[in-house]
């Protein structure tokens, strides 16, 4: 599974690319585990220090892999949330809870597509670049599912709640330009040039003071509200899974059609 992570350390940053594009980067729990490790080292690591989050392709990421929530629809799994999960915490939930916690400079490079977590992550990211081409979506409640990665109090509190909720329950989409003036990203470039700026920008923080980096984080986020209210958002997640509508919106899905939640809910 990790050649759909693929890792790189260099100049003291981190280089995580999606490279799953014949799926347009969906996540799997392999591909989440590899994103929680890595970013576990990345925190422990002295020589890392900064993150930057690419894809491989076009796409950055068409979020969660729909066959997953399915077969936990299917399978009764009610686990999303970490705190229900008796073996331990699901990789999801551990990718998570290293976004919340992470003290290090994360940076993000989209060129395209940008589905649900591919687009919630961005909120915890502290740099994002963005070309006119990207699309960013969080299609949770066309799923019959919610809001998770705390974006149900981040996405509200960068861009306003009218703006979120069109998002979150009309599936409203957000191009790169909108994102730079919402201030979800920092700039808006050619496709070719997001890479190669988001590089050089998490190379200028590579060279910051490191100590003062983090503090200044710290001091800028609540890491312990956001984790607490990721578990409360992964318990109504969970509940979610498991009901009928969204048994519905899965087999829509793959089968091509529209959903009808006319009889369900």
């Amino acid at each position: 599974m990790s050649d759909h992570i693929l890792v790189e350390i260099e100049a003291g940053v981190m280089t995580l690319t999606f490279n799953r594009p014949d799926k347009k980067n969906a996540l799997t729990d392999g591909m989440y585990k590899v994103l929680a490790d890595s970013l576990g080292q990345a925190e422990t690591d002295p020589a890392i220090r900064a993150v930057l989050f690419k894809s491989s392709s076009p796409a950055f990421s068409a979020g969660n892999d729909v066959s997953d929530f399915a077969a936990q629809n299917s399978s009764g799994d009610t686990s999303r949330d970490a705190g229900e999960r008796p073996a331990g915490e699901r990789n999801v939930t551990r990718f998570l809870k290293a976004l919340a916690r992470a003290e290090k400079p994360l940076v993000a490079a989209v060129q395209g597509l940008a589905v649900g977590v591919g687009t919630t992550m961005l909120l915890h990211c502290d740099l994002v670049y963005v070309s006119p081409e990207a699309k960013l979506t969080t299609p949770f409640v066309g799923l019959a599912l919610v809001p998770e990665a705390a974006s149900s109090w981040l996405l509200p509190a960068r861009i306003g709640h009218a703006r979120a909720y069109a998002m979150f329950a009309l599936g409203e989409a957000m191009m790169g330009e909108e994102a730079v003036t919402t201030g979800i990203a920092n700039k808006c470039l050619p496709s070719d040039e997001v890479v190669g700026a988001a590089m050089a920008a998490a190379q200028a923080l590579a060279k910051r003071p490191i100590g003062a980096l983090k503090v200044t984080k710290r001091l800028m986020r609540d890491a312990d509200k956001i984790a607490e209210l990721m578990d409360i958002e992964g318990r109504y997640f969970g509940e979610r899974l498991q009901s009928a509508e969204a048994a519905e919106a899965f087999a829509a899905f793959f089968q091509k059609r529209p959903a009808d939640f006319s009889k369900v809910g």
